[in-house]
């Protein structure tokens, strides 16, 4: 194992980066995404609502093979726990906003476990050690030290670790600004400081000493220490790291290193592997679940992790139940009278608007389960496809008891135009308002990190297609240009007020504005007090509302599927914009003569130049 305290080497090596060049693995052309080669970020990514047993079982089930019966899932998920102690906390829950969960030490292991379930070659850790405490941090190095034991690649990138955590380290890598201080050995590594001229003190933790003498940070602690020992008339050090800068420090060490036995050792062992062209052992854990099986697995994951988490559906169908109820006081036993069908409009107009608003109580918590879908998808754990059918598939319960509870309750205390098929009218088209809300809140929450952020823009998306539902004016009457067309058309609320409009309102028979006139049937009212189109059913209104529904969740596929790769070509497109203008300053201004170095111009040592790492690709 080594560490090259470098957190851009891992993310050079994660698959959510596009990279150019070649990854090679014992000579041969490798996917960077290959299911040979884990990465472990510096944050967890964990569903706080599911226990560590849990998280393991689901992760083993859509990675593992289909083949895997339910005992050897088990079997394995059980010595993964042992192996990385976790067998005292298997049934603890994670733990979220409302849920008491387990240390940080402990989530840091889980994260591993997650990675060595498919037992991978090679692992790339991103500072598995950082926020824990020094007994965690042993406990995780100690753990990662078993792993590469087992004749597994361990590579960490790791800052200010404890002696007790360094020792654990077979090979050390040190970089600064990209440059090779040593590679080699770790417990050699003081031996080579001492002979560069920088000995480690006696009672001073090795990593501490090699961070000082390479951490340009420090120039700034040693100029205030040589200050203060002017002041007060000390004698000045003689220790060469007070004196020197880190600059010179390093200039020295990288030399030091380049005509060193330690170098030369290296680029042997790497002319070494190169020739290397074996073909690794395929185990049986390299293949992955079915389509059909990781559907199944997301769906019933997705659905215990919204049942559990109290903020996801169940407190937005209280405050559903009590907007139902508010509405059905207010407009108790509403009547036929003429001045109902004005209070019609008003009630639907406070229902609607309400009820969609409430959707907006969901974003927190789908802000912390898309951390864990980009992770997971970045891993190559699923694709975007079986997330977003079995995204829906899990949320299809808690969205029918939501159009249920509160359309049953508004619906019979205002006493709409009954009927049972006007009811199942009512509820599904109020399931599809839902649904489709619900869907413009994931993409928002996808498109937006900031879930506070997230909630202003999608209140103000609410806002702009209540506007031109014709809840607040006819449409007829609504400003031609934007308003009418398109928004009318594009606004899944106009469609669900119209419809619900005729299936309300059709079939009824108003008292007069004039007492002694004619009735007032609902078809004129319809036209003339509403302005709805009636030349279409209500069941066509109710089509459109399914279309729009269809085109969100395809649009939620899109963002998920390409949202990274248009952000990375339109940094791209700009960063070309804004460097093409001083590209020809540059050229214009600047002589083009040959580098040469100096004293103050030190010349760049590439890794690559030093390690002798040349492509062993023709």
């Amino acid at each position: 194992m080594s560490f090259p305290a470098r957190t851009d080497l891992c993310w050079r090596l994660s698959p959510n980066v596009i990279m150019t060049g070649n990854v090679l693995l014992n000579g041969k052309q490798r996917s960077i995404g290959c299911r040979k080669i884990s990465y472990v970020t510096q944050e967890d990514f964990l569903l706080g609502t599911l226990s560590v047993r849990e998280t393991l079982t689901y992760s083993a089930k859509l990675r593992l093979p289909t083949t895997f019966t339910k005992n050897e899932i088990n079997a394995v998920v059980q010595n993964t726990m042992m192996k990385m102690g976790l067998q005292d906390c298997a049934d603890k829950k994670i733990g979220n906003w409302h849920l008491r969960g387990i240390s940080g030490g402990e989530k840091r292991r889980l994260s591993i476990s997650l990675e060595i379930l498919t037992q991978p070659h090679v692992m790339f850790l991103d500072e598995p050690t950082s926020g824990l405490d020094s007994a965690s941090a042993f406990f995780v190095i100690e753990a990662l030290r078993n792993i590469a034991l087992d004749e597994r690649i361990v590579i960490c990138s790791i800052h200010q670790p404890s002696s007790f955590v360094f020792d654990l380290f077979d090979d050390l890598c040190l970089l600064s600004s990209g440059e090779t201080i040593y590679f080699g050995e770790a417990k050699a590594a003081i031996k080579f400081f001492s002979q560069a001229g920088f000995p480690c003190p006696t009672r001073r933790n090795p990593s501490d000493h090699f961070l000082r003498c390479i951490n340009s940070d420090f120039d700034k602690i040693a100029a205030n220490r040589l200050r203060s020992q002017k002041d007060f008339g000390s004698p000045e050090s003689s220790n060469s790291q007070i004196n020197l800068s880190t600059e010179d420090i390093k200039s020295v060490l990288i030399q030091k290193y380049m005509n060193s036995a330690y170098s030369v050792d290296t680029r042997k062992r790497i002319r070494e592997l190169t020739l290397v062209h074996e073909e690794l052992v395929t185990g049986p854990y390299m293949n992955k679940a079915s389509w059909w099986k990781q559907l199944c697995i997301l769906t019933n994951r997705s659905f215990i992790n919204m049942t559990r988490d109290l903020a996801y559906y169940w407190i937005r169908i209280l405050f559903c139940v009590l907007i139902a109820l508010g509405a059905g006081i207010m407009f108790f036993d509403i009547g036929l009278s003429s001045s109902a069908i004005l209070a019609r409009v008003k009630c639907y107009t406070y229902f609607f608007d309400f009820l969609l608003c409430l959707c907006v109580g969901g974003l927190p918590s789908l802000s912390e389960e898309w951390k864990v879908v980009y992770y997971e998808r970045y891993n190559g754990h699923y694709g975007e496809g079986v997330f977003v059918l079995a995204n829906f598939l899990s949320s299809l319960p808690f969205l029918v008891i939501i159009s249920l509870s509160s359309g049953i309750i508004i619906y019979y205390m205002v006493k709409f135009h009954l009927g049972f098929s006007i009811y199942c009218y009512f509820c599904i088209n109020l399931f599809c308002c839902v649904a489709i809300m619900e869907s413009i809140t994931m993409i928002v929450a996808l498109l937006v990190p900031n879930f506070l952020m997230g909630i202003g823009i999608t209140a103000a998306v609410i806002m702009l297609l209540t506007i031109a539902a014709g809840l607040y004016r006819q449409l007829a009457y609504l400003p031609k240009f934007f308003w009418q067309y398109p928004m009318s058309y594009i606004s899944f609320t106009a469609w669900a007020v119209q419809g619900q409009y005729k299936n309300d309102v059709i079939g009824l028979e108003f008292e007069p504005w004039v007492p002694g006139q004619p009735k007032l049937k609902g078809e004129r009212i319809l036209e003339t007090d509403l302005g709805v189109n009636s030349n279409h059913s209500k069941w066509w209104d109710l089509a459109a509302l399914f279309f729009i529904f269809l085109c969100h969740r395809v649009v939620f596929f899109m963002v998920l599927k390409y949202k990274d790769r248009a952000v990375l070509l339109l940094h791209r497109l700009f960063a070309k914009q804004s460097f093409e203008p001083l590209r020809k300053t540059l050229s214009d201004s600047f002589r083009r003569e040959k580098y040469t170095s100096s004293k103050r111009h030190q010349p760049l040592h590439p890794l690559s130049s030093q390690e002798g790492l040349a492509s062993p690709l023709p």
